[in-house]
């Protein structure tokens, strides 16, 4: 059982086996220096073209190098107009002499230049990468503090992965729709690399080879009431609907850690038989959720650490 139950609760979501108590952490060897670099570009500045292009490149890049793309809503600098604007957002585990020719050969299309990066040691990465994220720019000594200020904002975020490139056709329907609200957000992941080596089994993670890469739909909003709710979330299942088509299937994969309970729930009294389970615990763990659901009959058969997506105890 100790095997098994290891095995679950490294990417087996939270609250479902147990509590942990102490824990330890297999370090990686970083440089001494990376390089960073953010580039926006509107829908006016060729946005859907450059987006388009890193579906293909991103995924095959050098393991050393990670580009990220997060696209807002934002007035454009043309014409005033609301309009799409897509950061690519970078770091490489090397100098900027590395990374030049290593874009200049795979990504030339972004146009990436030596007044665009900047280097630094990987921990204020860590920081730049928040900061360039939306979030507040402190110095390192935020890293250490352990009651962070929070400012309540009300969200709606799903997640899905893409297995074939979206053509032209459907990021521009993407855009439009994203127009339609005031604050969305999608952070578009690359996989590939080292995430391709790893088999589905071994982790309860089980989005590995195959996916180009992960996207994060997100909206906020300040209003309160029902009404202000209703809609964005109307927005953001319709958006859902929307991208269907262009998204993984059978079964529609999706992020654990980006919990969506439109996918489904457990029971709230009473136990959850597996086929209900099943049809959101295989968007989550595909064929790793029969081996969860077995760990957990074993160590927790009266289901006492459960929540509305916790690994149910069922018969298979």
């Amino acid at each position: 059982m100790g095997e098994d139950l290891f095995w679950a609760i490294r990417g087996g979501g939270g609250a479902s086996f147990g509590l942990i108590l102490s824990w330890k952490i297999r370090l990686v060897p970083v440089p001494a220096t990376v390089t960073v670099f953010r580039i926006a570009k509107t829908l006016e500045e060729g946005a859907t073209k450059l987006v388009h292009r890193w579906q293909y490149v991103a995924p095959k890049l050098h393991e050393y190098l990670f580009i990220r793309v997060f696209v807002v809503v934002t007035n454009s600098t043309r014409t005033g107009e609301r309009t799409v604007n897509a950061s690519f957002l970078s770091l490489f585990l090397g100098g900027v002499n590395e990374l030049l020719p290593l874009m200049n050969e795979k990504f030339p299309e972004l146009g990436l230049k030596r007044n665009d990066c900047t280097e630094m040691s990987w921990i204020e990465s860590v920081l730049y990468t928040a900061a360039s994220a939306g979030l507040s720019n402190r110095t390192l000594d935020a890293l250490l503090d352990r009651n962070p200020s929070r400012i309540k904002v009300n969200f709606k975020g799903k997640s899905v992965y893409v297995k074939q490139p979206i053509p032209r056709s459907g990021l521009e329907g993407l855009w439009a729709r994203l127009l339609q609200v005031e604050q969305p957000v999608l952070s578009i992941s690359p996989f590939g690399g080292r995430m391709s080596e790893i088999p589905e089994s071994a982790t309860p993670f089980p989005h590995r080879e195959g996916n180009l890469y992960k996207i994060l739909y997100l909206v906020n909003w300040q209003e309160e009431g029902y009404k202000a709710s209703e809609k964005h979330i109307s927005w953001m299942r319709s958006l859902y609907s929307y991208m269907a088509p262009y998204v993984s299937k059978f079964p529609r994969e999706a992020y654990l850690n980006y919990r969506d309970l439109d996918l489904g729930t457990n029971n709230i009294i009473g136990n959850t038989s597996y086929e209900q389970a099943s049809v959101w615990g295989r968007k989550y763990f595909k064929n790793n959720f029969e081996r969860l659901v077995e760990v957990k009959r074993k160590v927790d058969p009266s289901n006492f650490f459960r929540n509305e997506q916790s690994i149910p105890v069922a018969t298979l």
